[in-house]
């Protein structure tokens, strides 16, 4: 079964921090790279956090850079966005996103690029009031 469920969504106070969570079937998290986006209202999906095979680099979007942090914990098949110091501007729909490895058990394309994307989560709301 193919499948990525987020949780850990909430409404917050600016500064404040919550943990967002993501977890996949064993098919699903072996086969695929997990990262996150998120889509504010009426604006674009925007890449968040994620690993790059291709430069070995763990890619955070720009705005979120020393305040979230991507970690997985293997044996529970999940992936973790850690998110302190939050804004209102962050404010929005975050997903899990995963793209399939390829048979030499790299992922192609970028953790950022939504265009990369092969599977995606339901979504969690994140809300932060200021």
């Amino acid at each position: 079964q193919v499948q990525l469920v987020e949780s850990g969504g909430g409404s917050v106070q600016s500064g404040g921090s919550l943990t967002l969570s993501c977890v996949a079937s064993p098919y699903t998290y072996k086969n695929y790279c997990i990262g996150w986006f998120r889509q504010a209202s009426g604006k674009e999906r925007e890449g968040v956090a994620g690993y790059d095979d291709s430069d070995g680099q763990t890619h955070y979007l720009d705005s979120v850079q020393g305040r979230f942090t991507i970690s997985r914990d293997d044996a529970k098949n999940t992936v973790y966005l850690q998110m302190n110091d939050l804004k209102p501007e962050d404010t929005a729909m975050y997903y899990c996103a995963g793209r399939r490895r390829n048979r030499y058990g790299y992922c192609a394309g970028s953790p950022m690029n939504q265009q990369d994307i092969d599977l995606w989560g339901q979504g969690t709301q994140v809300t932060v009031s200021s």
